[in-house]
């Protein structure tokens, strides 16, 4: 309840009767910016220069031909034309001469994907002691696969599987 004691929906309610009943007054309309149906004077496109005015030029009465022209005009100069030193992809990059055969040669991946060569051996660093020991394991090595082959007992199944 608001402080004179009237409910909150019987205030909402008086007030927008009250409010209905106040003739509209027309709110002033917002000042449109004028637009000219005259395109403002242009100058020859012969006299401009890239120091000169071309917003003129811009306006939506002035016929594209001329617009177009007077772009031509201010992009003709080397200031817009030239190519940019500092921009990476500006420059063309496909002029130069073939890479020569002994740099080719040089290129791991040149080695793989345009020369046949097999791949040289990898480099060891072997202490001469090692040699017995490599013999033992490579002999070992033979052995197992043959020992695999042999049918294992049947408790040795049970116990080895763990599925019991």
């Amino acid at each position: 309840m608001s402080a004179d004691g009237e409910a909150f929906l019987s205030r909402w309610s008086r007030l927008k009767r009250a409010e209905a009943r106040k003739p509209e007054v027309p709110a002033e309309a917002p000042a449109v910016a004028k637009v000219d149906d005259e395109p403002p004077p242009l100058p020859p496109i012969e006299s401009l220069t890239p120091e000169s005015d071309f917003t003129a030029f811009m306006h939506a009465k002035v016929p594209d031909v001329l617009r177009r022209a007077a772009l031509k005009k201010l992009f003709a100069d080397p200031m817009f034309g030239g190519i940019d030193p500092n921009e990476a992809y500006s420059g063309d990059w496909t002029g130069g001469g073939e890479l020569p055969e002994e740099m080719l040669k040089t290129l791991h991946q040149a080695k793989r994907v345009l020369f046949d060569e097999p791949p040289p051996p990898p480099v060891r660093d072997e202490e001469p002691e090692a040699a017995p020991a490599q013999a033992e394991s490579a002999a070992m090595i033979e052995e197992r696969p043959q020992e695999a082959s042999q049918p294992m007992p049947p408790q040795a199944e049970k116990a080895g599987d763990g599925r019991a």
